[in-house]
């Protein structure tokens, strides 16, 4: 009964030839996992791996990795093993931190064809649901664990989502498995635990069919998720730039509550953790809505949320580059990942690739040193095709260039006097088609 449902699971994914790898950790669920994959692979004739990665968390880690070799020596399975190193701050979550470890490991042995398998099961799937309900998700959190998921490099796939805990034990006695226990999953200081151990076996004795439920509640949020996202697609594609900037003032037209899907749809793009209603109010609010001359941000973990003429944008955090120097001799890289300046003789015939700006500018006499600098304050430039001077930030706004990025522009100097800015201008007293001032750019 369970190799039939699980057969009939792999059969639906959407890979013809798979190259299935299993999440191997040594508990029950993956054990039984293993081997359902090892008989589908086999009948198919299908590449099947296990890939076991050792946190050492555990005083067992290494009796875990034994365990696992064993199990896959039985069924004639290739296992590799990863060893990995967490570093954990304060205000990191362990189990968060080990997560993204674990899939990094896992990561290194996909292919395009490649279906990553993991053993959550249907009790998992009623504690992550709890675990959303606390945080007070909307649909999309209280749709919990999708049954498959698409990677950079094929999908990760959890076949036994429809299955109980129940069901996968009693498959592993019958055929004699054996597994590890991890003394971790009996802390009840972990919420997912206390969800396992203190609560649901309540609900379950109480309600039997509570997981089923749960799952099929999970399920019509997934597709509520899924409907509202091909609804509105054509207006998130339609209120963006070609910078994934989104327009504000069309975003203002529309209803708060689809202006706040539109925002969280926006923000799913770049793999970010969703932002919660108060987080949205502030993006609105105090950024998007922030007066004209302001310059707002909102920091979202590791990204900010920027305005500038009428849209939004979603960037990185940037190094502070004001006391970065570098000397172009010919070229120099930059940092941050803005690339190389080239600093050259005048290749009247070549061509600006993409991702270059190139500027002509007189050579540097013999004894002048050219230096790149960045946010260099009080310049007054004189651009070259201007007829007076002018404050650089005033510049700056007549290019169009968002606050953000004007920290960000290579300044050139002949002996500490300002001769060109990268991408924008060249200076009127250092005018010349003698140099190419190649800026290449990182993709």
């Amino acid at each position: 009964m369970l190799y039939s449902q699980f057969s009939s699971q792999l059969d639906s994914y959407p890979v013809s030839k798979p190259h299935l790898i299993v999440a191997l950790s040594g508990g029950i669920d993956s054990m039984v996992l293993l081997r359902l994959a090892s008989i589908y692979a086999k009948e198919r004739g299908f590449e099947c791996i296990a890939v076991h990665v050792n946190h050492g968390l555990s005083q067992h880690a290494f009796d875990w990795e034994e365990v696992c070799q064993v199990h896959c020596n039985s069924l004639s399975v290739e296992l590799y093993i990863e060893r990995v190193q967490l570093t954990v701050s304060a205000q990191d979550s362990l189990e968060e931190v080990a997560r993204k470890a674990r899939y990094h490991a896992l990561e290194k042995h996909m292919q395009m064809n490649s279906l990553l398998l993991t053993g959550q099961h249907q009790d998992d799937q009623v504690e992550t649901f709890f675990l959303a309900l606390k945080r007070g998700s909307g649909p999309t959190g209280l749709s919990s664990m999708p049954a498959v998921a698409l990677l950079q490099k094929g999908y990760k796939c959890r076949p036994l989502l429809a299955m109980s805990r129940a069901n996968i034990e009693l498959y592993a006695k019958e055929n004699r498995l054996k597994w590890v226990e991890d003394e971790s999953n009996k802390d009840t200081r972990f919420d997912r635990n206390f969800l396992r151990h203190d609560i649901v076996p309540h609900l379950t004795d109480r309600w039997p069919s509570f997981a089923s439920s749960v799952s099929r509640s999970a399920q019509l949020c997934a597709e509520q998720e899924i409907l509202l996202t091909e609804l509105l697609q054509p207006k998130l594609i339609e209120f963006q730039d070609s910078y994934s900037g989104i327009a504000i003032s069309q975003l203002n037209s529309e209803s708060e509550l689809a202006r706040n899907m539109l925002l969280r749809l926006w923000l799913k793009q770049f793999s970010m953790p969703l932002p919660s209603q108060a987080q949205l109010k502030i993006l609105w609010t105090e950024v998007a809505k922030a007066k004209a001359d302001a310059n707002p941000s909102l920091m979202l973990g590791l990204i900010q949320l920027r305005r500038f003429q009428d849209r939004l944008y979603c960037l990185p955090v940037y190094q502070d580059l004001s006391s970065w120097k570098g000397v172009l001799n010919y070229t120099v890289n930059l940092p941050d990942n803005l690339g190389m300046l080239t600093l050259g003789d005048n290749n009247r015939n070549s061509h600006q690739s993409v991702g270059e700006s190139t500027l002509l500018l007189r050579a540097p006499l013999e004894n002048e040193i050219v230096e790149v600098h960045f946010n260099v304050q009080g310049l007054s430039p004189h651009p070259e095709t201007r007829e007076h001077s002018r404050k650089m930030k005033k510049l700056y706004q007549e290019y169009g260039i968002p606050s953000w990025q004007r920290s960000r522009l290579p300044l050139i100097f002949y002996n500490g006097e300002l001769a060109a800015v990268a991408g924008l201008f060249v200076c009127k007293a250092f005018s010349g088609e003698e140099c190419e001032l190649i800026w290449k750019k990182s993709d």
